[in-house]
């Protein structure tokens, strides 16, 4: 028999979700963030789901040139662009818009032929400093790629370092503003957390991400407040009962030590399945649909979890680790990281099923 572990998808969530973005978005068209594998959700079932929306977002060529291999004809934006010459010649035959961010790129262009026209999106750094033209070079970027004879439209871009903190989106936003005025073309600027929040960032396009899986990007504010729902659910079982004396451990290190009589379940699940390693004692979970902690810590193949207060509970209690009921924002706040590592962490061996 397998383990009884299992990460289930729901295609309604993502469905629901992507609805939500829509609302937001008014009269702006939507890119939908399917990178990483739509963020560990599968790739075919999240486009599938998301059919809804304008087009995708995602990095890789390869990941691109399948959807495209299962009829997907909508327009597939390129994130990071391309990196080689022979780059190139894929981004026509498979109708490709590349984000362009670099001087390089720019070069590679201009020096390779084009069998049809491509469109492109033109990368502003607006004070992120990943990539992006600056305002030394923005005006060459411009005008190469909006006189190229094989690029069919421009699209101005860029990425808020902050929609989600203190600073928000006004600085980034002025700066884009006044460096790309002269410039006539459209703009995509927000994600996932300028969409939610900043309705002048919205422009032309808008990239949701992190909502469409079922989580928020405000630390403060819960997925659920904001009307998202959790698509994926990661749930194992009870495997192991362990009762435990004043002054017994649990797991390598000794890292727990029990103070009074206590009852410790051990689940499926470890930092081989994607749970984190560095989630500690204290991390919220859901055993028979009640929540308690976890003691100890995370192995490569099983967690502990407290059952003292849970007499119900024994070998095969169904267990949830993030989803519905847990959003994994909390399970990634207790850790010290977030939501989108949990979900992009789903190890392969863990069965998938759709829900």
């Amino acid at each position: 028999m397998p383990r009884p572990i299992q990460a289930r998808i729901s295609s309604r969530a993502l469905t629901h979700n992507l609805e939500v973005a829509r609302r937001h978005a008014s009269q702006a068209h939507i890119w939908a963030v399917i990178k990483a594998n739509a963020y560990g959700h599968g790739l075919a079932r999240a486009a599938q789901a998301l059919a809804a929306a304008d087009g995708y977002a995602m990095l890789d060529f390869e990941e691109a040139i399948r959807l495209r291999a299962q009829g997907v004809d909508k327009p597939i934006l390129l994130l990071e662009g391309f990196f080689k010459a022979q780059d190139v010649t894929l981004l026509a035959e498979y109708a490709l818009t590349p984000v362009v961010h670099n001087i390089e790129q720019i070069e590679i262009l201009e020096k390779t032929a084009l069998s049809a026209p491509i469109d492109a999106y033109l990368k502003v750094n607006s004070g992120m400093n990943r990539l992006g033209f600056t305002v030394d070079n923005v005006r060459i970027a411009w005008n190469a790629l909006h006189g190229h004879p094989q690029v069919r439209s421009v699209t101005l871009m860029t990425h808020f370092a902050d929609a989600d903190g203190a600073s928000g989106v006004a600085a980034q936003l002025e700066w884009f503003n006044s460096l790309t005025q002269p410039m006539s073309a459209p703009r995509c600027l927000a994600n996932s957390a300028a969409l939610l929040r900043y309705p002048q960032s919205h422009a032309d396009w808008v990239r949701p991400g992190i909502m469409l899986y079922g989580c928020s990007p405000f630390a403060e504010q819960s997925a659920a407040d904001l009307g998202l729902k959790p698509a994926m659910t990661l749930a194992s079982e009870i495997i192991g009962l362990q009762n435990l004396q004043p002054g017994e451990h649990v797991g390598y290190g000794f890292s727990f030590e029990a103070t009074q009589e206590m009852t410790i379940g051990l689940v499926a699940c470890g930092y081989a399945d994607g749970y984190p390693r560095h989630a500690p004692t204290g991390t919220p979970v859901l055993v028979g649909g009640q929540r308690t902690r976890t003691v100890g810590r995370v192995s490569m193949d099983m967690l502990a979890v407290d059952i003292s207060d849970l007499p119900e509970a024994y070998i095969g209690t169904p267990v949830t680790l993030w989803g519905e009921g847990l959003s994994a924002d909390e399970v990634a706040a207790a850790a010290g990281t977030v939501s989108y590592e949990l979900l992009c962490a789903l190890a392969p061996r863990v069965p998938v099923v759709e829900v």
